[in-house]
């Protein structure tokens, strides 16, 4: 029982940082798996006293998680939402899906991603990842790509040549992928057609290099250490 109310206690007080920091939708995701390892912690104790304390601590939890829930619905809906996210340098747990997926929900269909860095390949197969989240979600039709190129031909046509790999590939999935450049675009934004814009200072590209082929996080992006940046999120209303 030792472990698992350590991992409750660990996740909860995550929360509990999140929540100071405003971070309202990471932290309720946050008190949600904490209060679930802290009920398998309440099964298993048979002390009486313990049984109070715990209890009693889930219902804080909950009645936090409640108003949390109720705050984020109304900034939703009052097209006023603005998230942020911190991410530290050298830190984990921040693959695509745990950062984009709760906000791919409804019917989303096109999505619109300009990064002015999706040139190199190593850029390219994070954008790749990221495409196979679109997939994995099963109603996208339209990914439109913006970004810039080199100066160097070489390297030019070798990007153009990766990407239109990626967009027969995308085809295969009843994905259509727009290829765009610009040489002026410099800000890094990603929007779903359900109204979440995501702003990333480094856009795709804050995951670190692994150290070798054959370490833990070289597969798993949950598991790759990241670069320090900050990620906007926001609900514009239709």
């Amino acid at each position: 029982m030792g472990m698992s109310l350590d991992a409750a206690v660990s996740v909860l007080t995550r929360a509990v940082e999140l929540d100071q920091a405003q971070s309202y939708s990471e932290a309720l995701v946050c008190y949600q798996e904490g209060l679930t390892l802290l009920m398998n912690v309440l099964k298993d104790t048979t002390d009486d006293t313990q049984k109070v304390h715990y209890r009693a601590k889930m219902e804080s939890y909950i009645e936090r998680a409640e108003k949390l829930k109720k705050l984020v619905r109304e900034q939703q809906e009052a097209g006023t939402f603005h998230e942020k996210i911190n991410i530290k340098e050298e830190s984990t747990g921040y693959s695509y899906r745990r950062v984009f997926e709760k906000y791919l929900e409804g019917n989303v269909q096109e999505v619109v991603v300009e990064d002015p860095y999706i040139r190199n390949i190593h850029q390219i197969y994070n954008f790749l990842r990221f495409c196979e989240l679109l997939v994995r979600k099963g109603t996208v039709r339209n990914v439109k790509l913006l970004t810039t190129q080199d100066e160097d031909p070489e390297s030019q046509n070798n990007q153009v040549k990766r990407l239109q790999g990626l967009k027969t590939s995308l085809k295969k999935h009843n994905i259509n992928l727009e290829i765009g450049f610009s040489q002026t675009l410099h800000d890094r934004e990603i929007r779903f057609n359900n109204g979440w814009v995501i702003k990333i200072g480094r856009g795709l590209d804050y995951f670190k290099p692994p150290p070798g082929k054959f370490c833990v996080g070289f597969c798993d992006f949950d598991l790759r250490e990241c670069h320090e940046t900050v990620i906007d999120i926001y609900l514009k209303k239709a």
